[in-house]
């Protein structure tokens, strides 16, 4: 969200360009890019457009180009601008679409639900006054679409669409009306009538009570943007804190966004002075520009989204950067047991470029080994080494390299089967060289390690043409065990590799009657009110060791053609919570759901794998 706090011709004169919002906009969008692939939008609000004029405009796309697409169509409306016009601000804001003092943006990244140009963000709700007119985008996965639907539609409210961005559309726009008609009431009470009716109105209007009347009832992480044709606009965060968003403000221009480093690098401003959006809280600006910070909803207990530190989020947040080194350094001990401490002997490296920080952390955790070592053997030496001796202690050093390369990416015109799996074979290549074929380990880290595919079909493949003795794939976070419903691309139990891993090894040693119990003790809550469910699914993982767990999923993973012994390695649960204390929301590798709602969908998924197996 872009809320200028001047007058267009301010900007025009200050930074050469009334463009100078719409511009931060486009930046915020590209610095928030890795967000969201499938598509885009904007919104913009036009405060003092005549009647009959438009006043509100939108443009959206699909596609990994949205974004350019996007603003390359509000730009084509300037086309035919001459130069002067172009710097005119008062020409812009009586002639040309999209010069406002307000504008939101959206990538679109579909965790769950439907995808195409109706699913693409801001969505629009019109009505014949401004102050009725509502866009609004978020970040977000509602838990309890189904009650929320329920509890709409019994009120008499039609839906265009069964999903959630719908739904919120569709309720807070009934409180909004309700808002409107009920400051209507007291304007007329007080004798006002037309115009000046409508301008009390929209002087007077709370977006508060719109947003504590409507929000009560989700269940979900959400951060949700709004703004009217009038000119108020909100940001809202779930009461649990699970989904981010931070704010900058000065005398010249609001600005929000889900990442706080985008903020940084597009303001040019210092990490000191950008805020966090607390849980439960919203930040509401009025037409007037006068900034509230109002509590919504009852701070419950917090569960930031901690997979937004390991891999959501761009790595060049301060605190994110840190933690991410930190996930890696943990790690150190067991990599070095993997190799059986044959630092030598082995080359490190890292797959994908998310996991890159992760991997600077193992470095210095190693090197930290490494000094710790030469210290011991030049202690061992007696106090008159010989040059040599030191030389060859000193020499000692961590060996990395850049050995796999993302390559190619796949075509959706590939034909599907044999050619589309021998083309995916190959998404990576390596560094041939990189490392002494048959005599050295290679280590591999990687920021997650969630459904193995990648890792089956191409990645260890790939490398075992190096011909490494051994191969190590690192994750710098624990196990995914358990699907996530709060925004993450992660919703079905087939998915996940630990769990399949688990299935396989009490299928292995005749334990099928945990796999049953489990099953019958999740369908025997399927009608409770979620509120009351039990997470029943960890029974599947009690029996084992996270290291028996880890065993199998590289027995399951590694090609049958694998000449390399293969071994994987995973962060532990409190190796996570040490690196990321602040960011406790772990559901998707603990099963500790934040909102009764994720409970609820753990369980239906549960039930819908053993029934469709």
């Amino acid at each position: 969200m872009v809320r200028l706090l001047k007058p267009l011709q301010y900007y025009q004169h200050k930074y050469g360009t009334w463009m100078w919002g719409l511009n931060k906009l486009y930046l915020l969008m590209e610095k928030q890019h890795n967000r969201g692939q499938e598509g885009a939008g904007l919104a913009c609000v036009k405060f003092n457009a005549a009647a009959g004029e438009e006043y509100m405009f939108r443009e959206r796309a699909v596609g990994t180009n949205a974004i350019s697409e996007i603003f390359n169509a509000v730009h084509v409306n300037y086309s035919s601008m001459t130069q002067e016009q172009m710097q005119d601000a008062s020409f812009a804001e009586q002639n040309l679409p999209f010069a406002g003092e307000l504008y939101v943006g959206h990538l679109r990244y579909s965790t769950t639900g439907k995808s195409g140009l109706d699913y693409i963000h801001p969505f629009l709700r019109r009505n014949n006054y401004r102050a009725k007119n509502l866009a609004i985008c978020g970040n977000f996965n509602l838990t309890n679409v189904d009650e929320v639907f329920a509890r709409i539609t019994a009120e008499g409210q039609h839906p265009r669409r069964y999903a959630d961005t719908y739904i919120i559309l569709e309720q807070i726009g009934h409180r909004l009306d309700r808002e409107v008609e009920r400051l209507y009431d007291e304007c007329r009470a007080e004798g006002l009538h037309g115009v000046e009716l409508t301008k009390k109105i929209e002087e007077q209007i709370d977006l508060c009570n719109v947003l504590q009347t409507s929000s009560p009832l989700w269940d979900g992480g959400y951060v949700i943007c709004g703004i009217t044709g009038s000119g108020d606009s909100f940001a809202v965060r779930d009461p649990w804190g699970i989904r981010t968003a931070f704010y900058y403000m000065d005398d010249e221009v609001m600005v929000l966004a889900s990442e706080r480093p985008v903020i940084q690098t597009s303001l040019n401003v210092p990490v000191e002075e950008i805020h966090e959006l607390q849980a439960g809280e919203a930040i509401i600006m009025n037409r007037a520009g006068r900034m509230r910070l109002v509590r919504i909803n009852q701070q419950r207990h917090l569960y930031p989204c901690s997979f937004e530190r390991i891999y959501f989020s761009r790595g060049s947040d301060k605190d994110i950067y840190r933690e991410r080194k930190h996930l890696g350094e943990n790690l150190t001990h067991a990599i070095l047991h993997s190799i059986d401490y044959d630092i030598e002997h082995t080359v490190f490296s890292f797959i994908p470029n998310t996991a890159e920080v992760a991997f600077y952390g193992m470095l210095e955790g190693l090197n930290d080994y490494l000094n710790r070592l030469k210290a011991q053997r030049i202690e061992a030496l007696g106090h008159k080494p010989s040059h040599e001796e030191l030389e060859d202690i000193l020499s000692m050093r961590v060996r990395s390299e850049k050995v796999a390369i993302k390559d190619i990416k796949l075509r959706t015109f590939i034909a599907e089967g044999n050619t589309r799996n021998d083309l995916a074979a190959h998404v990576y290549d390596i560094t041939y060289g990189s490392l002494t074929p048959h005599i050295d380990n290679l280590v591999i880290i990687d920021d997650s390690i969630v459904r193995g595919t990648t890792l089956r079909q191409s990645i260890i493949g790939i490398l075992d043409r190096l011909h490494p003795r051994k191969i190590v794939i690192v994750s710098s976070s624990p196990q995914v065990r358990y699907p996530d419903y709060y925004g993450i691309d992660m919703s079905e139990m087939k998915q996940f590799i630990a769990f399949r891993a688990a299935i396989a090894l009490l299928r292995e040693q005749g334990r099928e009657d945990i796999i049953t119990s489990a099953y019958q003790r999740c369908k025997a809550q399927e009608h409770l009110p979620k509120e009351q469910m039990q997470n029943h699914v960890r029974n599947i993982y009690e029996p084992f060791s996270d290291e028996q767990i880890s065993e199998k999923i590289a027995q399951l993973l590694t090609p049958a053609s694998t000449h390399a012994d293969v071994e994987i390695v995973y962060q532990t649960l409190s190796g996570l919570r040490e690196a990321c204390p602040y960011h406790t929301g772990d559901w998707y590798f603990s099963g500790n759901y934040p909102t009764p709602g994720g409970l609820k969908l753990l369980n239906k998924s549960f039930i819908d794998y053993i029934e469709n197996e």
